[in-house]
């Protein structure tokens, strides 16, 4: 194929990641190698689906057709079938963890698993030693992938060695830069105001790993010997950073260079540069300087430029370095060793045979990743997953059968959470969708509440309403402990007076599970400061209570805590205690006809199986899982109309199930929907059965509609659930504890979707 006139089958491509003008090196890339493949292939159609990380969004491009929301779950569902409807042919993928939403970027699973085009995704980080959930992520990424691009042959060993990804589905391409011409130096240096200097540069958004400090460090001996050199930095502060730290690391720079007597020789050019300007800086420059301080860096657009513009290069010696600048295209240092760094400037700069040599080299040598090039070999791999699609997949538009995607889950609303929560907390009860100060608020419901603000966090959902919430719901509960008596006060009315010195067992239960939520889930250390106190006062009060429910209520909140803090002998010692209560009961109680731990069903019913599933599973116990799953397998049964299809049907609260007795059909009230579902991805992720998965998703539905009535309890106008469902119509008053019962449901079940945020990956 000749240049201009390339043509390919492929005829609409879909690029996923950053994009310009958001400032980072991915939006860089994504943006290039798009607008690289565009030109070389004038006939086929590039759309850009860039990542938002501000609610603003940026003044993209008329090439961008549709945004994702960084922290919106649901947005990558979206950009997915926005993808599947429009024609795309094949889609560019670019990952790296940091820039997708959820638990090491686990976001962008839930689009690929949706696509019906080929994938082709290129891995911006792929690390010799990842974490488990970075494994499994970047697994899944390639196993959903038809091909896999990296930027190093070091990348290819460590997807095969590491990851398990067979080799032959990995595409060796180099990083692309812009065509230039070999040029000298001097050319350019009028523009900066250092005529008659040697020039040393770095460039690229700037954070505390680029160990900038080393150079910066190593100028007094480089002067020394070599008085008109100059340090030259280019590049914004990176905006995370920014937003964070501000420019903390900036001036902790600057600080150096005055304490070093070398502030004269060092500019900081603190700017987004364009691509015409970083051009022309890197023209300016003798020596370029990579000193990062950690060998993990599989690719780096910085060297790549640098290299393919023909610059003497002083790197240290990561991962990609090594590669590039290997056959004496560039000198390796050791990481932060300023004396060394100074030795090779001042061995370049005044050896002018050498440093011009191994421009040279590198020069020749970066032909080959010049973008219309790289273009070439994208599209190369494109058509090669196209063709690997089409011989084993039938022709046309594949659609997965209904038991490979269960019903769609609803988009998430708290408007209705925030309406029933005010400067004190979580309001009980409510008047249709209008707050019932009348009835005051309850330590049960923020309890319920700050669980809900956890899952929020994980999911990285709310729009980043969690840690206020959760301040809220954890200073209630914290104003709720009785010190006198080591026990939670329940009922507060609207004039914030307790009605009571002390709560049920349940509500302390209850709290206890919400606490230890905070403290297994939370990555806030105010919360967990505060969160780790109370729990650790109201845990001894438990077990002189007589309450079933709370005991396992109290065991999934420890089962939370000590996801963390599994060492803690004392949150043990009680674990042990709860659990061999509840065993006990069980063993007492059961009977073919009668699989439960009581004389009767009441109400949360499904929590004691479910406590027991954890406990079986963590103490170890083999009878506590044996009893978790038998019980769940039976409340399963009696809760269901009389088909295995048949809808979820709770026990009603308008006289409950006695031994022997009638089951009560009216009131079916949320809580019941909601632990039921719990209870069953809790089996789920015991034993793997599918059908645990199908049970929750049956639960869930009630409150959609699948019900006795064919009415749904959620609103999806105001974000609230309608309190229970009586013989002839819903409860039209959308109370705390229902839209709570709701929300914890969906944020389980969304939780569920990505296995990196189910508690068994998480758990010791």
């Amino acid at each position: 194929m000749e240049n201009n006139s390339n043509r390919s089958e492929i005829n609409r491509i879909a690029f996923i990641g950053n994009y310009l003008p958001r400032q980072c090196g991915i939006a860089t890339f994504t943006t290039d190698l798009c607008e690289a493949v565009a030109t070389e292939y004038s006939d086929t159609t590039c759309i850009a689906l860039p990542v938002n990380d501000t609610k603003a969004g940026y003044a993209y491009p008329p090439r961008v057709r549709f945004e994702l929301v960084e922290k919106d779950i649901d947005s990558y569902r979206r950009a997915a079938d926005f993808i599947n409807i429009n024609n795309v042919d094949l889609v560019c993928l670019q990952h790296e963890y940091g820039i997708y939403g959820g638990p090491v970027g686990s976001h962008i699973l839930a689009l690929l698993r949706e696509l019906n085009t080929p994938i082709v995704t290129t891995l911006h980080t792929v690390l010799q030693e990842p974490t488990p959930d970075q494994c499994r992520v970047l697994q899944e990424v390639a196993a959903l992938s038809d091909r896999v691009v990296v930027m190093s042959e070091r990348g290819v060993d460590f997807l095969h060695t590491v990851y398990g990804v067979p080799p032959e589905k990995v595409d060796l391409i180099p990083h692309g830069i812009p065509d230039v011409s070999f040029v000298d130096p001097s050319f350019h240096k009028d523009l900066f105001g250092v005529e008659g200097k040697m020039v040393l540069l770095s460039f690229g958004l700037l954070s505390a790993n680029k160990g900038i400090e080393t150079v910066i460090a190593a100028l007094p001996a480089i002067l020394a010997r070599n008085p008109n050199a100059v340090y030259i930095v280019v590049g914004a502060t990176h905006p995370h950073v920014l937003r964070q730290q501000g420019e903390t690391y900036r001036l902790s720079l600057q600080r150096l260079a005055q304490e070093l007597g070398v502030a004269g020789n060092v500019i900081f050019y603190n700017r987004f540069v364009s691509l015409e300007e970083l051009i022309e800086f890197i023209s300016a420059a003798d020596i370029y300087i990579t000193p990062y301080l950690s060998p993990a860096q599989i690719t780096s657009g910085t060297l790549a430029y640098t290299l393919g513009a023909g610059k003497a290069i002083i790197s240290t010696p990561y991962w990609y370095a090594e590669e590039m600048l290997a056959e004496e295209r560039g000198v390796l240092v050791p990481f932060n060793d300023p004396a060394a760094l100074a030795e090779q400037v001042i061995d370049l700069l005044e050896n002018e045979s050498r440093r011009h040599a191994m421009r040279k080299r590198a020069y020749l040598f970066g032909r080959a990743m010049i973008w219309p090039e790289v273009a070439q070999r994208y599209m190369e791999s494109f058509e090669r997953a196209r063709a690997e699609r089409r011989s084993f997949m039938p022709t046309g538009f594949v659609v997965k059968p209904l038991d490979q995607r269960p019903g769609e889950l609803p988009l998430l609303n708290l408007d209705h959470l925030q309406r029933m929560t005010d400067d004190t907390g979580m309001i009980q009860h409510a008047n249709f969708i209008v707050p019932n100060y009348d009835e005051g608020y309850s330590i049960d419901d923020n309890a319920r509440a700050l669980i809900i603000c956890m899952h929020l966090a994980e999911l990285d959902a709310g729009n980043g309403q969690a840690l206020t919430l959760a301040s809220r719901y954890l200073a209630f509960i914290g104003y709720a402990f009785n010190r006198a008596n080591g026990r939670f006060r329940n009922f507060m009315n609207y004039q914030r007076s307790w009605l009571e010195e002390s709560g049920s067992d349940d509500s302390h239960g209850r709290t206890l599970w919400a606490l230890g939520t905070v403290l297994g889930r939370s990555n806030t250390p105010a919360l967990q400061n505060m969160a780790g106190w109370l729990f650790e006062q109201a845990l001894p009060a438990i077990l002189e209570t007589t309450s079933p429910r709370a005991w396992a209520f109290t065991l999934i909140g420890i089962h939370e805590y000590l996801r963390r803090f599994d060492g803690d002998r004392r949150a043990n010692q009680v674990r042990n205690e709860l659990a061999d209560r509840l065993l006990a009961l069980y063993q007492q109680n059961r009977s073919d006809e009668w699989r439960w731990f009581e004389a009767e069903l009441s109400y949360c019913n499904a929590v004691l199986p479910q406590a027991m599933l954890m406990c079986g599973q963590w103490i170890p116990n083999k009878a506590m899982t044996e009893a978790g799953l038998d019980s769940l397998c039976w409340l399963a049964e009696v809760q269901r109309v009389d088909t295995a299809e048949g809808h979820f049907v709770p026990i009603g609260s308008n006289g409950f199930y006695e031994r022997n007795g009638e089951k009560a059909r009216f009131d079916q009230q949320p809580i019941e929907a909601q632990t039921m579902a719990s209870a069953c991805l809790e089996a789920y992720r015991s034993t793997g059965d599918p059908r645990w998965r199908t049970e929750a998703q049956r639960a869930f539905e009630w409150f959609l509609g699948r019900n006795d009535l064919n009415l749904p309890l959620y609103d999806p106008t105001t974000g609230g659930c309608r309190d229970g469902l009586h013989p002839d119509r819903p409860n039209e008053n959308q109370g705390a504890e229902s839209t709570l019962a709701f929300l914890q449901t969906l944020l389980e079940l969304r939780l569920a979707e990505n296995p990196l945020l189910s508690p068994e990956t998480q758990t010791k």
